[in-house]
């Protein structure tokens, strides 16, 4: 605080957002650093147990001092009316008492200090400090909001805080109140945890604190040294002094100026695509990797960040061995060669290379300095050849250099391509030299306003250099011959008349070049020294060119580098993500890009290098271009470029341009590039890095997906079109793991699948649990590589659930169309309401036009109680600052059912069912899926509970040669026939065959047989064997009759031995009971279902899948009870059953 305390500025008027209090001083707002005791009125004066960030106090008048603070004697005296104080309370902070008051030694009280009577001011100190932050707001000594709106509010203002993601440099995000904090009774807890979309929380300050972060020994550079000398240090490259006039030569001035101009159009592009990005929001270190990955999401920043930051490792042993090789043949000139040329070359590009990496580490202050030498020395060196054209010497005229002559600037005007080149491989060698361009952009983490100076820096560079490069080409070309021969008695002493040369025309006799020359245009790449006034000058200047560059590449690449690894997009590069000091400097990435840089100089061999570093920098600026397009393409709200200046389509051209001249520079390099970035993007993707960043490919999918659902709701429904689109009543989706696989067998792929889930009980706790269960689940289908959707209600009972989501789930076309259920196996022993409750939903059903799926297992499906206590702790690992939750359950009870909640408790045992210990910041535990009380989750499991277990993973293995058994009673559409069919189809279940079993006459199996096997084919549908049953109707075994009779004893009305007011009194309180006149009318019905678990028995306790027509029950004349038993006589003791009936309505076709 002390340090901070100097660098305060002046005192001024708050803005909008934040708050003045006049304190006893004449209304002076209270100044900033106080010491530790000052500010320890801001603690609390002791531990409160909270279970919510916010917590409201009356607030006790007490006298106030100068500075602000409020005496703890004042704690105690008589309590204002009405007026409330906010305690922030930080959640993630554990459960040690806050510092007393006054205790000025104290790591958090010198870190928090109170501004403007309510201010918290934070410091980084106090966001890491392991105390447990409680940051008063006083609304009522807070007279901002009194005097703006009036009254006292703890909504707040709108606030940059608010809209931070984390304590960045720039400030500390701050948690606006949330929705439950404003708006749910004051005596009840708020249970909200307040991070809006997802976004982790910060422990925040109040709703107008402000931040000041310990800037002191940051560097952060402005447009003109961050960006500008930057790109033009990278743009001006040997390329100028070396390769320029070589270029004149081949293609003369008019071609020379088109092939800078086509370079220009494809680095302009993508400045302007590169400008859009990085102003439309924060723009963190990474540079071309940042912006690629936060547009295109990481698959792309992943595969060209890459890639980028390895060109640029290799460009710095480019740009050394550049330097290397001009000193080299200045040693050689001067005949001091160390040993031979290319070791020379090493050795030189090894000590420079080391001497760069010093600079380079000393920090970015003295990288900055370096390059600013850099400049001055390369701008010098234009300014001595600019000069030294306007000096023609006779003794240069020998070598082709005759001052400005229109003669030489006609004759050099068109080109003249030699040794095989064309305009392209002239372009081809020019291009490097306009690359560059993003030299700023990649130390975007170290401008200070890297929005506006990107934009700004970027495009005037581009200009800039571009102009130089065309006006020393015009005047390379207007000065100097493409011939000559260097021996200064070629001059003619009589004027030829004949001439055809500008050389001739000048006096200059250079006919003898036909063979070979030394000097011109064509012959010597030093033209431009030899030109210049001063000509070691040039040689500098190449040497700063050469520096410069590979000093940005040297600086850029660990940037690019450990930006890459923060994401923890290669998990084994983590170790490079590590910053050292105030600047965070990669040093290890620092030390790896020297290694690579150092590896490719002592191969020396850089002609097959350069080329394909060239198209990695073309690859990344082909992607910044198609962000552009993609990004204004998706129609996201959140693409809202503060720079305007770009069009979506000539960023596409640019994109595509880009992807040309790759293939125009080298063809081989071109392909190796994609094949690359191709193969780093399947990487990426399939290792699916658990990353957000909102990125245009997300929005892209997300309007493809709207498009087209709105294109399918104007098309009708076909029959051959028709797919089962199942809303399953799962609960949780991982308590009934057999359900979800067996209906995805069918549905993937195929059609709609949606797991519901209806939470019951009280609706605060619900409607948390549902937010934090939507994403969990998801998330858990997802991993779990489910092709289906959550979908959770509140609803008082199940059947009022069940009803929500048949009406409301699904989107458009894409709505459920089947109901698929768990068979509910603990029915006798359940509160018979459940029942009840658990029979409307397929009336419900049924009345909605649905078809109905009820599948039975015999072990059971709710595996829910067997759930060992990792899963849910892996599943709560993504959501911050969850506690662990206990939830005991209570067997005894037999609350848990196979229906669709992990709870269906009556409401008499609802509350005994569940024992929640809850931590005391209110985070209340998601449905119970949960844990066993009793035994720890290393004891082995019982009999029955180990095959539950199997039972329920049985549908995930692959199923061998074996038989699925359709019993098509009953024509319901087809959906019996159809859901097989389906399943048959799917990888794992391909070697099963379909047997169709039928009911039918014993005089005419023949005959049913034979329209059967005709109806199949007509579908196309393959089945091994058709069996007719025609002893259907014969009565069951009496020991049958006898268990069922006994199974529905309890449930029996009995009213024959009853009054009849009693009778009718039990029905109308009890409506699921057995009449005996009812008994008596379904007799046939009752023996059918008895009779049919007997053939079950008999032809398909084999089989892997029984799919069965399912009895239907007159609505309002048989009761619950009955319709449960006769499911229950139907399915018991059978392998897994599917009993199935459809709407009724077709759903196969014979027709095309």
């Amino acid at each position: 605080m002390e340090g901070k305390q100097q660098q305060q500025p002046p005192q001024r008027e708050p803005g909008p957002g934040e708050l003045k209090v006049p304190g006893a001083a004449g209304g002076e707002p209270c100044s900033e650093g106080k010491d530790a005791g000052a500010d320890a009125p801001g603690r609390p004066l002791g531990p409160t147990p909270s279970q919510s960030r916010f917590q409201v106090d009356l607030v006790a008048e007490a006298p106030r001092k100068a500075n602000g603070e409020v005496d703890a004697a004042g704690k105690g005296s008589e309590e204002a009316k009405g007026r409330f104080r906010v305690n922030f309370v930080d959640p993630s902070a554990g459960d040690e008492s806050p510092s007393e008051p006054g205790a000025g030694g104290s790591s958090e009280g010198a870190n928090v200090s109170f501004q403007n009577g309510g201010d918290t001011v934070l410091s980084e100190g106090s966001l890491h400090s392991g105390g447990h932050h409680h940051y008063y707001y006083d609304t009522h000594t807070n007279t901002y909001y009194l005097r703006t709106f009036g009254h006292n509010t703890m909504d707040a203002v709108p606030r940059i805080d608010h809209y931070r993601h984390t304590a960045a440099d720039l400030g500390e995000k701050l948690i606006r109140p949330s929705l439950a904090e404003l708006h749910d009774e004051l005596d009840k807890e708020p249970f909200e945890d307040g991070y809006a979309n997802g976004e982790e929380g910060t422990p925040a300050g109040d709703a107008a604190a402000t931040y000041t972060p310990d800037s002191k020994g940051i560097v952060k550079f402005g447009w003109i040294k961050g960006v500008l000398v930057r790109c033009m240090l990278n743009i001006w490259g040997v390329m100028l002094f070396i390769r320029l006039s070589w270029i004149v030569g081949q293609a003369g001035i008019g071609l020379s100026v088109v092939v800078i101009a086509m370079a220009t159009v494809v680095t302009t592009i993508t400045g302007l695509s590169t400008s859009a990005i990085a102003t439309n929001g924060f723009v963190r270190g990474g540079g071309a990797y940042y912006l690629i990955s936060r547009s295109l999401g990481p698959e792309f920043g992943g595969a060209i960040g890459l890639i980028f930051a390895f060109a640029n490792a290799v460009a710095v042993a480019m740009y050394v061995v550049g330097f290397a090789e001009t000193v080299v043949e200045l040693l050689k000139e001067n005949g001091t060669l160390m040993i031979d040329e290319m070791n020379d070359i090493r050795i030189i590009g090894a000590i420079t290379v080391v001497i760069l990496l010093g600079i380079s580490v000393a920090g970015m202050e003295w990288e900055a300095k370096a390059q600013i030498v850099l400049l001055v020395i390369l701008i010098l060196a234009i300014g001595d050849f600019v000069i030294g054209t306007f000096i023609p010497l006779d003794s240069k005229k020998a070598k082709g250099f005759f001052g400005y002559k229109a003669e030489i600037f006609m004759e050099n005007f068109g080109p003249d391509f030699r040794n095989e080149e064309t305009f392209f491989s002239v372009f081809a060698i020019f291009f490097p030299a306009a690359t560059g361009i993003l030299a700023g952009a990649n130390i975007s983490g170290d401008l200070a306003d890297p929005q506006s100076a990107i934009p700004k820096g970027t495009l005037l560079a581009i200009l800039i250099t571009t102009l130089v490069y065309m006006g020393i080409a015009v005047s390379v070309g207007s000065c100097v011959v493409r011939d000559a021969t260097g021996n200064i008695n070629n001059t003619m002493i009589t004027e030829l008349t004949n001439c055809t040369t500008a050389a001739c025309k000048l006096n200059y006799d250079f006919s003898s070049c036909q063979k070979e020359c030394h000097y011109g245009l064509m012959n010597n790449f030093q033209v431009m020294s030899m030109v210049s006034g001063f000509a070691p000058l040039i040689s500098a200047g190449i040497f700063s060119a050469t520096l410069s560059s590979a000093l940005a590449s040297l600086v850029s690449a660990p940037k690019i580098f450990q930006a890459l690894c923060k994401d923890n997009i290669y998990p084994g590069f983590q170790m490079f993500a590590k910053g050292y000091g105030k600047n965070n400097e990669p040093l290890r990435g620092y030390l790896l890009t020297f290694l690579i840089a150092l590896g490719f100089i002592l191969i020396a061999e850089l002609n097959v290098i350069a080329p394909i570093i060239s198209n990695f920098f073309l690859a990344s600026y082909a992607l910044i271009n198609f962000s552009v397009f993609h990004a204004s393409l998706a129609k996201s709200p959140g693409w809202r470029p503060a720079f305007k200046y770009y069009n979506m389509w000539i960023s596409l051209v640019g994109a595509i341009l880009c992807c040309i001249v790759m293939f125009v520079i080298n063809w081989w390099a071109a392909l190796l590039t994609y094949v690359i970035v191709l193969g780093l993007y399947i990487y990426v993707t399939y290792k699916k890095p658990d990353v957000n960043w909102g990125s245009s490919t997300q929005a892209l999918t997300y309007l493809n997906a709207l498009q087209h659902s709105i294109r399918l709701s104007g098309v009708e429904d076909h029959v051959k079109n028709f797919r089962p689109q199942c809303l399953i009543m799962t609960g949780a989706p991982n308590a009934r793991p057999a359900l979800l696989h067996l209906v995805h067998a069918f549905t993937k792929n195929v059609g709609l699948m949606i797991c519901g889930h209806v939470h019951m009980g009280p609706r605060r706790q619900a409607m948390k649990e549902l937010s934090t269960d939507l994403a969990k689940y998801q998330r858990w289908l997802i991993k779990n590589k489910m092709k289906a959707f959550y979908a959770p209600v509140h609803a008082e009972d199940l059947r009022d659930g069940g009803q929500y989501l048949m009406q409301a789930a699904g989107l458009g076309r894409m709505r459920p169309n089947t109901l698929v259920v768990g068979f509910k196996k603990n029915w006798r022993q359940s509160d018979m309401r459940d029942v009840e409750t658990y029979i409307n939903l397929f009336h419900d059903a049924f009345d909605i036009q649905y078809g109905v799926v009820v599948i039975r297992l015999k072990e059971g499906l709710d595996i829910s109680h067997l759930q060992g206590q990792e899963e849910l702790l892996s599943s709560q690992e993504k959501s911050p600052c969850s506690k662990d939750v206990i939830v005991k359950v209570d067997y005894s009870k037999k609350s848990e059912t196979d229906t669709s909640v992990a709870f269906v408790p009556s409401s008499s045992e609802r509350t005994p069912a569940l024992h929640k210990e809850e931590d005391e910041d209110g985070k209340t535990p998601t449905q119970p899926l949960l844990k066993k009380d009793s035994k720890s989750p290393s004891s082995p499991l019982n009999l029955a509970d180990q095959r539950l277990l199997d039972a329920s993973s049985q549908f995930q293995k692959k199923q061998g040669k074996s038989n699925i058994d359709v019993w098509w009673l009953f024509d319901d559409g087809g959906l019996t026939l159809l859901i097989p069919y389906l399943i048959t189809t799917k990888k794992k279940w391909k070697e099963c065959k379909i047997r169709v079993f039928i009911g039918g006459k014993i005089n005419r199996i023949d005959h049913d047989r034979r329209a059967m096997a005709t109806l199949l084919s007509k579908f196309r549908i393959d089945f091994s064997d058709i069996m007719v049953l025609g002893d259907i109707n014969t009565k069951p075994k009496k020991e049958n009759i006898a268990a069922f009779e006994e199974m529905i004893e309890p449930f029996r009305l009995h009213e024959d031995d009853k009054e009849q007011e009693v009778a009718d009194k039990m029905k109308e309180d009890e409506p699921w009971r057995i009449t005996d006149n009812e008994l008596e009318l379904y007799k046939t019905k009752t023996y059918r279902q008895i009779r049919l678990n007997e053939l079950l028995k008999e032809h398909s306790s084999t089989a892997t899948v029984i799919v069965m027509s399912l009895p239907v029950a007159r609505k309002g004349a048989v009761s619950s009870a009955l319709y449960m038993a006769w499911l229950e006589a139907l399915s018991k003791d059978l392998p897994p059953i599917l009993l199935v009936r459809g709407n009724h309505q077709s759903v196969l076709t014979f027709y095309s």
